[in-house]
């Protein structure tokens, strides 16, 4: 598996060939820099791990700054494993975005979704709430209904869809396509949509 991280600028639109236009999310990849290279011999598998991302040295912890310092590099906010990575690279190693992507490649986006809070069922689950507001309804168009039996069970199953925290969750989108590559600006546009907010980090890989 191989693949870079990356953060999420934002969305837009380009026109293909045949004139359709194409929603596209923007992800600027400038080059990941190799912090370590594990193997089956002293780790017991093999890896890759990337960093991306400038941070200041105060916000680094001893380790990861003498960590960061064997890979002759600058302090990273960002460190991510990928497994069985294809190719040998070295510590202290860049790698550009158009050595692992392509256009037309199928990749995978892994994020963090928007935290959306305490949210009720009907945003939640999508719920139509209670219904109508006559016969003797109050105050219950956005209400979950019942969630449990009386007498027997006497309580309320586990698993039962209720109100609660919704995002703020890591989320992977299969199967999106690039339509383009700016090498010269280290930006993919992928076609639709990548979770995450703006300036989020996201893990494409192929």
């Amino acid at each position: 598996m191989n693949g870079l991280i990356g953060r999420k600028i934002g969305m837009t639109s380009i026109f293909d060939a045949a004139g359709k236009n194409i929603a596209c999310t923007v992800i600027e990849a400038s080059p990941n820099i190799v912090t370590q290279v594990k193997t089956v011999e002293s780790d017991g598998y093999d890896a890759l791990q990337l960093a991306y991302g400038e941070a200041k040295q105060k916000n680094v912890t001893q380790p990861l700054s003498g960590h960061f310092s064997n890979a002759n590099t600058t302090p990273k906010q960002k460190v991510v494993e990928f497994r069985n990575y294809p190719a040998a690279k070295a510590i202290g190693e860049a790698i550009e975005l158009t050595e692992v992507f392509s256009e037309g490649d199928t990749v995978h986006a892994i994020g963090t979704s928007k935290g959306k809070g305490f949210q009720g069922v009907v945003k939640r689950h999508k719920f139509s709430g209670v219904g109508q507001s006559t016969h003797g309804q109050h105050n219950r168009l956005r209400a979950p209904g019942s969630v449990g039996a009386s007498a027997w069970p006497s309580r309320v199953f586990k698993g039962v869809r209720m109100a609660g925290r919704m995002g703020n969750e890591r989320v992977k989108t299969k199967n999106l396509k690039i339509v383009k590559l700016l090498p010269e600006k280290n930006l993919i546009l992928i076609q639709g949509s990548v979770p995450g907010f703006k300036g989020s980090f996201v893990i494409i890989e192929k």
